[in-house]
């Protein structure tokens, strides 16, 4: 590596800084700009976080420890570039061509990597006789060893054959991703949506799945000897972690319904405690006030708009749920799992009762990491320790809220348009 990097040129900050607002012009359609072309540069240790670096040329550059934090890098080519403990926190990289690049060691926490290319991939250069002599990082290519992937979008993502030992993709976004023969020995995939992934022939020995989502996931041939599976969310329930529903759960809810639309002359309050509810039909059309379904499976359904003012929800699943619009007034989501969940417009404020007595959301401990509450009302929620991590907040009402111990790192309180206008 040593005699590759003496072989490329060197940038200096202001190289690529100037480049940078070259290309920015381009891309935003005046004249003058020009086309980033860092190809077969070395840029390693400069700093070029939350340029407009998308379509750029990074091919076969060396980025060793380069910050690029923040930056938009869509459909950027790093072919065979060395990206080792490059800082690429939060950058959006979709679809940009990252075969054969070396990124061992990289920061790529919460990063969007939505059907980026991180297949296998070698870079040739002609040598002084004509011959085509491959060139390639000190690991080998296409490598992700130890780099941090946690909450990073992976959906749709190309990795097969992928180096990735001891890497961390907890929490990460990996539905459909394609890790066909890749290398997790190790890894961390704690709490990671994997459904309709292929894994087949992947190595997950020793890996950490604790929590991931395995709807659909393919794992045929994979190595999983060591591996930690435990809480897992597949196809079918766990019989230690989930109920078994009831034959009449159908019946069940109805006669919730009625309960509640009679006041409760008619039918009985249903108790869903533990179930896995993802294959009840129509659940959104459902009047499920004061549902008593603490540690329930209700991963990725669809509950825009339902009525669940009142209803236990402490400990359940709901990673992913649509719950736009939704009553959601006085609900306990205490320790409830709500990752990436779509709260737009939900209310969570007070929920008065008969006796003139208020009874407030809990959201206390949940995890809410990247989920959505614009326009939420959230008014005298208590959240304490509840992990927002990410989340969008925007125009969400927080008046009197309980926040203590809350973790906000990296949520969106503001809209764009407004921290523009208090500059």
């Amino acid at each position: 590596m040593n005699a590759r990097r003496k072989c490329l040129a060197k940038l200096t900050q202001s190289d690529v800084a100037a480049a940078a607002v070259r290309h920015e012009i381009l891309y935003s359609g005046r004249m003058g700009g020009a086309r980033a072309v860092f190809a077969f540069s070395d840029l390693s240790g400069l700093d070029l976080s939350g340029r407009n670096l998308a379509d750029a040329d990074f091919t076969g550059a060396i980025l060793e420890e380069i910050n690029l934090a923040g930056a938009r890098l869509d459909s950027a080519n790093f072919f065979g570039a060395d990206l080792r403990r490059a800082n690429l926190t939060q950058a959006s990289m979709r679809r940009a061509d990252l075969r054969g690049a070396c990124l061992r060691g990289a920061n790529l926490a919460g990063a969007d990597l939505f059907e980026a290319d991180l297949r296998e991939g070698t870079i040739a250069e002609k040598d002084k006789y004509g011959n085509l002599r491959v060139m390639q990082h000190d690991l080998g290519p296409t490598e992700l060893p130890v780099a941090m992937l946690n909450s990073a979008n992976l959906e749709r993502a190309k990795m097969n054959g992928a180096v990735a030992f001891q890497a961390d993709f907890t929490d990460a976004l990996m539905r459909g991703c394609r890790l066909i023969r890749a290398n997790l020995r190790q890894a961390c995939l704690a709490g990671a949506n994997l459904e309709d992934a292929d894994l087949s022939g992947c190595n997950l020995a020793g890996a950490v799945l604790t929590g991931a989502v395995l709807v659909g996931t393919k794992l045929d041939f994979a190595v999983l000897d060591g591996a930690d599976l435990t809480k897992t969310l597949t196809n079918k329930p766990a019989e230690a972690e989930a109920a078994v529903l009831p034959a009449g759960i159908e019946e069940l809810l109805d006669s919730h319904a009625r309960w509640v639309e009679t006041e409760g002359r008619e039918g009985q309050p249903a108790d869903l405690s533990n179930a896995d509810l993802r294959k009840v039909a129509s659940i959104r059309t459902r009047r499920l006030t004061a549902l008593i379904a603490p540690g329930a499976i209700l991963y990725g359904l669809d509950l825009e708009g339902a009525s669940l003012q009142g209803s236990n929800l402490q400990n359940a699943d709901l990673r992913s749920v649509r719950l736009a619009g939704a009553d959601l007034r006085g609900v306990n989501f205490t320790g409830a799992k709500l990752t990436r969940a779509d709260l737009r417009d939900a209310k969570l404020g007070p929920l008065m009762l008969s006796d003139n007595r208020l009874l407030r959301a809990r959201l206390d401990g949940a995890s809410a990491r990247y989920a959505d509450f614009r326009g939420a009302d959230l008014r005298g929620a208590s959240l304490k320790g509840a992990d927002f991590a990410y989340a969008n907040l925007i125009d969400a009402n927080l008046r009197d809220a309980d926040t203590k111990d809350a973790q906000l790192g990296g949520a969106k309180l503001h809209s764009p348009q407004r921290e523009h206008a208090a500059v």
